[in-house]
């Protein structure tokens, strides 16, 4: 099977074509997603909510991101494997350098991280020493206590200009990917439009470049508040092998998400 890479995507963004991504925790469930056709897959410190029992994304360290990139990596050798670098471990230079060492030696091909423009330093830093960066803007979880909950954000005009202009510096800066999460379709589009680099939505509308699903939504074995853009592919496709081709199916051809999933 061929490396599925960050000039893949790009190739996919130019053409139109949607890709679907969702994250990934072990070996197994890394392996039955590489067989049923998807090559992009992010062990994100959504780990700390969906497999350790917190309430929240910030208990998770390094380390538990480290283990978990390991076994996702075994079961997917050929995918673009994103990896989060958690809660308060790359607020300077020094602490991103040295967390991001540990989950690309891990098996990483990129590390992700929350913020605007205040981390462009960071990125480029990151960058010109041979680690790619994927940003997240909108609703970033690690910032949960700031925004008084998960809450959509970019509503008004003011901020949506502010987002827009954080993603645009991350790409200045050398980012290579952006997660786009809870935010508006129109701000989701502005933002597609307006960037080089492939944007991936969760709970940002069918405009962008592609898609991800924490992969206990895509199953409806959450916990707790089920988000609006979540979509449970198991209810109707009866078995996870048919849910994960269906979800696919759906976001290459805009299906998915669709306006019941979408804020505005």
């Amino acid at each position: 099977m061929k490396p599925t890479t960050i000039s893949h995507l790009r190739r996919l963004k130019a053409s139109g074509q949607k890709f679907a991504t969702i994250t990934a925790y072990d070996f197994s469930f890394a392996k039955l997603f590489a067989d049923e056709g998807i090559g992009v897959m992010l062990v994100g410190d959504s780990l700390g909510m969906t497999v350790q029992g917190h309430d929240s994304t910030l208990p998770v360290s390094v380390e538990d991101i480290a283990y978990h990139t390991q076994a996702v990596r075994r079961g997917a050798p050929h995918c673009l494997l994103l990896a989060d670098l958690p809660f308060m471990t790359y607020a300077t230079a020094e602490q991103a350098f040295a967390s991001a060492s540990v989950v690309m030696r891990a098996g990483a091909n990129m590390v992700k991280i929350e913020g605007g423009r205040w981390l462009a330093d960071t990125v480029r830093m990151l960058t010109e020493r041979a680690v790619p960066v994927c940003g997240h803007l909108g609703l970033t979880p690690q910032s949960v206590n700031i925004f008084g909950g998960y809450k959509v954000q970019g509503r008004n005009e003011a901020a949506a200009q502010t987002l827009l202009d954080d993603a645009l510096a991350l790409e200045a800066a050398g980012a290579q990917l952006l997660v786009l999460e809870c935010v508006p379709v129109e701000l989701a589009k502005r933002v597609t439009d307006a960037l080089s680099i492939p944007v991936i939505g969760i709970g940002a509308g069918n405009v962008t470049d592609g898609q991800i699903l924490v992969m206990h939504d895509a199953f409806g074995i959450t916990g707790g508040h089920i988000p609006k853009f979540a979509k449970n592919f198991l209810h109707s496709a009866g078995d996870m092998r048919a849910a994960v081709r269906q979800y696919i199916t759906d976001v290459e051809s805009g299906a998915y998400p669709g306006e019941e999933h979408s804020f505005h």
